[in-house]
């Protein structure tokens, strides 16, 4: 039976996250339906790379599933496109090997953090990025992300409520990007904990802010203790930008 990864895109704005959850409407429901439909009313399960919150984003989330049908890739890419709602579009489609696991065989991802800068909120991009319209010293925040960048034990920027043991995590890279009145986090690591990011960066508009030292995140680390960090940034500007593979 082949065995299919798919790359989808979602406006995660009206939806309760990823996972299937009792009378929500989520992205795996939404797609699970779909595959039933085209099916004849067989259950078809998806395994994504990982969930992503309510009002979270995803402009390359990964997922596979196993099916008896073995039409062409595009097809099923057109098929997708007449049956999903509009705010899930798949991307691409893949065959691949029987053993491809879309969460375990990742090797990173690459997640974004949109702020949107204007003075004054644009309700047209409330779903889309996090209104900041005050004072951020981007310098300070430049010598903050240093000293994140590496394997640490980042216990002090996940979720009290994160059930994971391991929280050594490796961050590759962190940089900001200005596009307009728009600034951007961009954050490729090899894995990362439950709101990990969206903390990263209440942490560092702190730093910028000037309520958190630059020099304060070695011990913030150290810590291993969630209250020393900073809020948790509103989930509607994180968007999963990319999952790597080998």
């Amino acid at each position: 039976m082949p065995k299919y990864k798919c790359v989808l895109a979602y406006d995660g704005a009206e939806f309760a996250g990823y996972q299937v959850q009792p009378e929500k409407r989520t992205i795996q429901s939404e797609f699970e339906a779909v595959l039933e439909q085209m099916h004849k009313g067989t259950m078809i399960k998806v395994t994504a790379s990982g969930r992503t919150d309510s009002g979270v984003h995803a402009k390359g989330q990964v997922i596979h599933f196993d099916s008896p049908l073995t039409f062409p890739t595009e097809n099923w890419v057109k098929a997708f496109s007449a049956l999903l709602p509009n705010d899930i579009v798949v991307l691409e489609v893949d065959i691949v090997p029987d053993d491809f696991h879309a969460r375990f065989h990742t090797t990173g991802k690459e997640y974004r953090y949109i702020i949107d800068r204007s003075k004054l909120r644009d309700p047209f991009k409330r779903n889309y990025a996090y209104h900041f319209p005050y004072y951020l010293d981007e310098l300070k925040m430049q010598e903050a992300i240093n000293d994140l960048i590496g394997t640490h034990d980042f216990t002090s920027f996940c979720s009290a409520k994160t059930e994971v043991v391991d929280k050594v995590r490796t961050i590759q890279e962190i940089d900001i990007e200005e596009n307009g009145c728009y600034m951007i986090f961009r954050f490729v690591g090899e894995g990362f904990l439950y709101n990990m990011v969206r903390i990263l960066v209440g942490t560092l508009l702190d730093v910028g802010s000037g309520k958190i030292a630059p020099g304060d995140i070695i011990g913030i680390l150290d810590k291993k203790d969630r209250s020393f960090a900073g809020k948790t940034a509103p989930a509607q500007g994180l968007y999963l930008w990319k999952v790597f593979y080998k």
